[in-house]
Order: structure tokens, then sequence, then C-alpha cells
């Protein structure tokens, strides 16, 4: 499809770490980043969106884990599935008002989406990714013998269990996805990067672990072939020196600039770290470029005006 932009949504976009987390809280955010969309679609881009679902499958985990005396707790594929449910529904909501209020008529769907791993990948036995609530060291005992968990002492504040985060190989809808694309469907899909599951010939099984959002989002944005990745984040751009005296940001990147800096080491694996290696993988494969930017700031960064762009080329 043409003028397609991908584009990743941070938990940010929906709920701020600052915020209390009411649903209300979330609709107001929820409607000023669906703005913005709603205006770059008025402006004749075809956007599919994606998402995170931190703090709000955490959230989903500490109701698992309060009420597990009198409900069966749901594995973490049914609380990632829920989660592309609830943040689905609402941005979908959002977004065909928005629409609405700028004289364009389009379906906007929420799809559940699972997205493939492979069953050798070496995440799969080291789990890293904390999960849920806190635990004493003798509750971590416990859970570990009684529910067989892995867990680990999170910076001092207690222990929490952990989960791997392997690497996405496929987008089990993708033709779903095409389909509705085809149709003018606005798509919402690989929400919290997607409910891991293994493949064995052809039967699908899920998995307890966590997908990073912005790898699935490279994925799905090469095979549609999008003309643009956008990854909308807590910050208004990648920074230089981040969290120093020093920081400045970055208002573009080459493709090989991008690969040093991530080289570096000076990026955080999981935060900024993970989206430029996401980033690298999609200008890559496609040689589309890669816009990172904070929600908002969106239509600013996407007129060259803010953000960070990274290019094959300069």
């Amino acid at each position: 499809m043409k003028n397609l932009d991908v584009i990743a949504l941070g938990g940010n976009a929906i709920l701020p770490a600052d915020k209390a987390g009411t649903i209300y809280e979330q609709f107001a955010i929820t409607r000023v980043t669906m703005a913005q969309i709603a205006r770059l679609v008025a402006s004749g881009r075809n956007v599919v969106l994606t998402h995170g679902n931190g703090p709000i499958v955490g959230n989903i985990v500490l109701r698992n884990e309060a009420m597990r005396d009198s409900i069966p707790p749901m594995p973490l594929g049914i609380c990632v599935a829920d989660s592309q449910g609830g943040i689905g529904y609402m941005i979908q909501q959002v977004l065909r008002n928005a629409l609405l209020k700028e004289g364009i008529e389009r379906d906007v769907v929420t799809l559940i989406t699972q997205v493939r791993i492979s069953p050798d990948d070496s995440a799969l036995e080291h789990p890293t990714k904390p999960i849920g609530p806190f635990y004493t060291k003798a509750e971590a005992k416990k859970m570990t013998a009684q529910d067989g968990w892995s867990m680990a002492e999170d910076s001092n504040r207690g222990y929490r269990r952990v989960v791997p985060s392997p690497r996405p190989l496929e987008i089990v809808e993708v033709n779903v996805v095409k389909k509705l694309l085809e149709s003018g469907t606005i798509v919402i899909t690989v929400g919290g990067g997607g409910i891991p599951v293994i493949s064995s010939k052809g039967k699908l099984d899920g998995v307890e672990a966590v997908v990073d959002k912005d790898y699935a989002t490279a994925v799905l944005a090469k095979v549609l072939d999008a003309e643009r990745m956008i990854i909308v984040t807590s910050v208004d751009a990648v920074y230089k020196d981040f969290g120093k005296d020093s920081a400045s940001p970055i208002g573009h990147m080459t493709l090989d600039e991008a690969v040093v800096l991530l080289q570096s080491g000076e990026l955080p694996v999981g935060s900024m770290g993970s989206k430029i290696e996401a980033a690298v993988g999609f200008v890559q494969a496609t040689g589309h470029e890669v816009i990172i930017t904070c929600p908002d700031d969106l239509l600013k960064a996407i007129a060259g005006k803010a953000g960070t762009r990274i290019t094959k080329d300069s």
C-alpha cells in the first residue's frame, strides 16, 4: 500500500508514568495522540497502529495475583490478549471520533495478534523481563516452588517474576492485516508486542513470555513494505549523552551512524537501545526511514521540525 506509515505508540501515548492510571486519564491522553493521527490520515497517509501495553498489562497481572485464591489466574498470553482488546477498544473509538471530526469516515478495527517466535530462541532459557507485583524474598521462594516461576530482585525494591523476551519472527495474522488495509480499514495490531506463540506442524501454542513491541512493529512494517516506521515514545528525540549535562538531541542519523551509536553501548537495552535496533533492522531491510519522537511532536517530527529521523544515507 502506498503512503503507508506503521506507527508504534509507546505506553506514554496512552498512560504516562506520572499519572494515576484511571481510564479517564487514558482516554484524555489518547484523544490528544489520535487527533494528530487523524490529521495525518487527512493529509493522505494510510496508517497501521501498534501499541505497548505497559503499565496496563502489569495492572492485569496484579488483579490476577490479588484474586488468585478466588479466581484461577490466567496465563500471561491471556493477559496480553486482554490488554490488546482493552487498549485497542479505546484507541479505535477515539480515533474514529477524531476522523469524523476531520470529515473522514473510515473503519477502524483492533486485531488480536499473535507473533511467532523460535522455540530455540536463547532468551527462553534466560528470563529477564520483570512483570507483576513485588514480593518479599520468602514470598518469591514460595512462588518459585508453587508455580515454577523465575524470580529476581528488582532495584532493591523486592522480588518480581521475570519472563523471557524472545525475538519475533512472524506476525501470524499479517494476511488479515493486509486484507483489511486493502479494504481501507485502519488496523490496530501487534498490541503489547503481540502474543508470543511457537508453531509445531502448523499448530500454535502460547508461551509464557513477552515480546518487545518495537521489534514486532519492525517485523510488521517490513512485511507491509511501509514507507515509514514511526516510534512514539516518552522523549522528544534520541539524545547523545542522555541523562547527562552534555545531553543533546540528534535530529538526523544515517544508518551507519545509528549502528555506531547502538554499538557504543550508550543506549539502555530494553529502552532506546531496542528502538534504535528495531529502526536499524527496518532501514536495512527496506531502505525507508524511521522517525522517533514524543506524542506532542508527532506531526512536527513528520514535517522534519522535531524528533530524530534515521535514513539509509545522508
